[in-house]
């Protein structure tokens, strides 16, 4: 590990340098990260923590954000409760996988006296006084683990598995671009700390029985558009009879991955909490991610998210992929 040397690593030594300076010298430090946390938001954000605690033990460390509905307490702890108070002294901010302001889950990052951003997204708008972005790497998780290595310091088993969850759920298990070598080199160094690989695959994919009862239901309500993009939609009505939340409706998207004839395929549910219809797009090699910005989104050129204010604009939204495979 020691001999450890990536290009990455070289053409970020500056602003790695900066953020491990900045974490030494903050005894306090507040970990934030986008709403709606996927497996690289919780991942990255608790495998920071770790690793910071296992190398600096007088830190005081927050992670901050909303919870997931299924993955945690399954996979990741619960998020911190923190009182205003705890801003009012000096403290470090770090914000993880979130490329603008208005998606990072906490609004108390800005009573920071110093903030870092990491994030593998393209480009938005600044937000810290350093940004570390790299979108030649599958998720913040490997972009931190390419980091934290290049320090030469403890990694720990803990930090390691959640780096990992990080990795592999943002990747599609190795699968997404921009995976390559750098992917698998750095998921060996994580790998070899010894955690139960059976046991982090079944806590990240493990089904209830009532997911067959709400596959079999999208299986025989989706639509398929003209030019190959297959999609379901859940609304209110369908999520309370299955009992399963916005989150648990559209973690089905990639049931349409590896059909023939299918291009793009995407989750529609509905969202009370905020009024509006959530969109998950996922495509094989068709970049998506201009039309998921058009649509109040964003996100990679073959995952990305969106946002349909009502199912009036459901056809348009559709057109516009369509638009994309023509």
């Amino acid at each position: 590990m020691n001999d450890f040397i990536t290009p990455f690593q070289k053409a970020h030594l500056k602003e790695y340098k900066a953020v491990l300076n900045a974490i030494r010298e903050y005894k306090k430090i507040a970990i934030f990260r986008h709403i709606h946390p996927d497996f690289d938001a919780l991942g990255s954000a608790y495998g920071l923590k770790e690793w910071i605690h296992a190398n600096f033990m007088d830190k005081d460390i927050k992670v901050l954000g909303d919870n997931h509905d299924d993955l945690t307490p399954r996979l990741y702890p619960k998020t911190n409760t923190v009182p205003n108070s705890w801003f009012m002294e000096p403290f470090l901010a770090i914000i993880l996988d979130t490329p603008n302001k208005r998606r990072i889950a906490d609004p108390r990052y800005v009573h920071a006296e110093f903030t870092i951003k990491i994030d593998h997204h393209p480009f938005i708008e600044g937000i810290g006084d350093i940004e570390l972005i790299n979108h030649q790497v599958t998720s913040t998780a490997e972009l931190l683990v390419d980091m934290l290595l290049s320090y030469k310091m403890k990694l720990s088993q803990k930090a390691a598995r959640y780096f990992y969850t990080g990795i592999v759920g943002d990747s599609g298990r190795f699968e997404y671009t921009p995976t390559n070598s750098h992917t698998f080199e750095i998921a060996d160094h994580l790998v070899s700390t010894g955690f139960d690989l059976n046991e982090v695959y079944r806590a990240m994919y493990l089904r209830e029985q009532n997911d067959l009862t709400v596959i079999s239901y999208i299986l025989s309500h989706y639509q398929l558009s003209k030019h190959g993009v297959a999609y379901f939609v859940l609304t209110k009505k369908e999520l309370a009879k299955f009992h399963i939340t916005t989150n648990q409706g559209k973690d089905h998207v990639n049931l349409f991955h590896y059909v023939n004839g299918i291009h793009i395929w995407c989750a529609i549910t509905e969202d009370l909490k905020e009024k509006c219809f959530r969109v998950s797009l996922r495509s094989e090699t068709i970049d998506i991610s201009k039309v998921a910005s058009k649509w109040r989104g964003g996100g990679h050129k073959n995952a990305s998210g969106a946002k349909l204010t009502s199912l009036s604009e459901l056809d348009d939204f559709i057109n516009d992929l369509d638009q994309l495979i023509r």
